[in-house]
């Protein structure tokens, strides 16, 4: 018996409904994990806003933002395929590439370092602290010390070790102490009871970039476009979060909750007024954005302070291709 015509037209209606929902059915989400740096903090605060308003998710990413901190090796467990990207930074990342290990930055958060010098009242520029006594950490010597030491003449008979702790500088009224723009500043104004001066090092010629979103050589090739739409997502976030943070600030105190909203409230105004994220070359092509001149120059500093060999290809520890394609202006 042959089909009715009838029947023929039902199944050729189903097949056609069964392949248009088919064709509507959206792709499902690339996964990346994303390590950062620290425990959650206005810093992250881009990242977080992403996440919170759908951002991410909207470039057809299902994005997994795993915190850091002091026993957490980032860039150990990028290596190790536990994160897709991660936080890094210029220097460690040059190092790392001088070591022969995989990595290469693709964007970065901040145009400079929020790294600071911290005085009391009185100085006026990064020179005047020339001859004061510095409370300096061990991990600057392969940093920002020979920089300063080089610049601006400052000597080792200065300095003295930076234990995590102001008092030492609340005492000792000729004294600075190092910090970054969002934090030491801040824990100086509740316990002092004055406002101090902060020196950022990035506005002084500081040349690394900092909080940088770090790959593997062979994650980046497997996962070029989804990385491509998880740093175009994160500028979008970032647009958002320095104008309203209130969604991403809280799901940062959700994630750590040793976070106050005043704290919060301090490190989305330093960022704001020292245009950490949308100053520089973010002004004209967009945020997170990263230049080969900038890193060329982080490049000859730690070449002439003796961090970096000078074998070293200056360009193999970034590539501009990603933020080349994304141009979200502030």
């Amino acid at each position: 018996m042959r089909p009715s015509h009838a029947l023929i037209s039902s199944l050729l209606a189903t097949l056609a409904l069964a392949f248009q929902a088919h064709a509507q059915a959206p792709a499902p989400a690339d996964k990346l994990v994303f390590g950062s740096n620290w425990y959650a903090q206005a810093e992250h605060g881009g990242f977080y806003q992403a996440l919170a308003e759908g951002t991410y998710k909207k470039h057809g990413l299902d994005v997994a933002i795993k915190m850091g901190g002091p026993q957490i090796n980032v860039l150990q467990l990028l290596l190790a395929g536990q994160y897709d990207v991660a936080m890094g930074d210029d220097l460690q990342t040059y190092k790392a590439v001088e070591q022969g290990l995989p990595l290469v930055t693709v964007a970065t958060t901040f145009q400079q370092s929020p790294t600071v010098l911290v005085s009391h009242p009185g100085p006026k520029t990064l020179g005047d602290l020339k001859g004061k006594t510095l409370y300096i950490g061990q991990a600057s010597e392969t940093t920002y010390w020979p920089w300063l030491k080089t610049k601006y003449g400052f000597t080792e008979a200065q300095k003295k070790p930076y234990t995590f702790s102001v008092q030492p500088f609340l005492v000792d009224k000729n004294s600075a102490v190092q910090g970054y723009l969002a934090s030491e500043p801040y824990t100086i104004e509740t316990q002092g009871r004055f406002k101090p001066t902060v020196f950022l090092l990035g506005a002084y010629g500081y040349p690394p970039y900092a909080q940088t979103i770090v790959a593997t050589r062979s994650g980046l090739d497997a996962k070029k476009d989804a990385i491509r739409r998880f740093v175009e997502a994160s500028a979008e976030g970032w647009k958002s979060y320095l104008k309203n943070p209130a969604p991403g600030n809280a799901l940062i105190l959700k994630d750590n909750p040793q976070m106050t909203p005043a704290l919060l409230d301090y490190g989305v105004k330093a960022l704001r007024d020292a245009r950490l994220v949308d100053g520089g070359d973010a002004r004209t092509q967009g945020l997170l954005t990263m230049t080969d001149v900038r890193w060329k120059k982080t490049y000859d500093f730690m070449v002439r302070e003796k961090l970096l060999s000078p074998k070293v290809d200056y360009r193999s520890a970034f590539t501009t291709d990603i933020v080349d394609q994304v141009h979200v202006l502030p």
